[in-house]
């Protein structure tokens, strides 16, 4: 089991990526705490992971509140006596964020709404979860999350461009500054899942705004890999749980796509 004995946070584990993402590091040996706002919902997946035989405890926790994030870490840190991975799975809804409104009309606060919870909550969670790891020397490794959408051309999108864009330098900056410390820094760039709900409600928002119907749009970005197959949420945690394990300790600062190959990234 490749993060046996592991000690891992997950954020924002009642969406849809960092939900798979802490079960497939669960089944690989890891102790995973899970959060998110919704303690309903991450009690219920903590009860799934338990229920295969492996470990979870769920905690509420915004992670966009600083005084939240440090107090989840910190129990975490007391229980256990260390941190070893971290991963911030946050996103927003389509239309709050603008996705698939010109940019000629999107309001400047609907603008920067990914920019302040995307890129601040990861920027939050990484410099708390490094706090901890610098003072028990833990050497972990912090798994940041960005999107397909900071390679592309893609219009329509430029709040969430943007955050996506600025999750990737900041996993360059923390890599560097953390590294000094001997903690590991990674951005995994999934391609879109098509069976995530943002997706689903991007799709219908980008269709209305060309006038296209929303299943023409959603068939093109399927056949958008090299192999022509869609990624699932299930990929992605499974790539996430190599990138934080030992087998994956070469990997550092990358930003790490996860598509079966695009022609069109940049």
């Amino acid at each position: 089991m490749k993060l046996q004995n592991k000690v891992a946070a997950v954020f924002a584990a009642n969406g849809a990526i960092a939900r798979e993402v802490a079960i497939e590091m669960a089944k690989e040996g890891a102790i995973v705490y899970v959060s998110g706002r919704n303690l309903n919902e991450v009690e219920s997946l903590s009860a799934e992971i338990i229920a295969n035989g492996d470990f979870a405890k769920p905690f509420k926790v915004d992670a966009t509140n600083e005084n939240e994030i440090d107090n989840f870490l910190k129990q975490i840190v007391e229980e256990e006596g260390k941190l070893d991975i971290v991963f911030n799975g946050i996103g927003i809804r389509a239309k709050d964020g603008g996705y698939g409104q010109p940019s000629t009309q999107i309001p400047f606060e609907t603008f920067m709404k990914p920019i302040q919870v995307h890129l601040g909550s990861q920027f939050l969670t990484s410099r708390i979860a490094a706090k901890y790891m610098q003072q028990t020397e833990s050497k972990g490794t912090i798994l940041l999350l960005t999107a397909r959408l900071s390679r592309l051309k893609s219009p329509f999108m430029s709040g969430i461009t943007a955050a996506c864009t600025g999750i990737e330098g900041l996993t360059r900056t923390f890599a560097t500054e953390f590294g000094m410390s001997g903690i590991k820094v990674i951005c995994i760039n999934p391609t879109a899942m098509p069976e995530t709900r943002t997706i689903i409600e991007t799709t219908i928002e980008n269709a209305k705004t060309i006038g296209i119907p929303a299943e023409i749009m959603a068939e093109q970005m399927s056949n958008g890999g090299l192999l022509k197959r869609s990624l699932t949420t299930k990929d992605t945690g499974k790539v996430a749980a190599f990138l934080v394990s030992d087998a994956g300790a070469a990997l550092n600062s990358h930003i790490v796509d996860v598509d079966f190959g695009t022609a069109s990234v940049i």
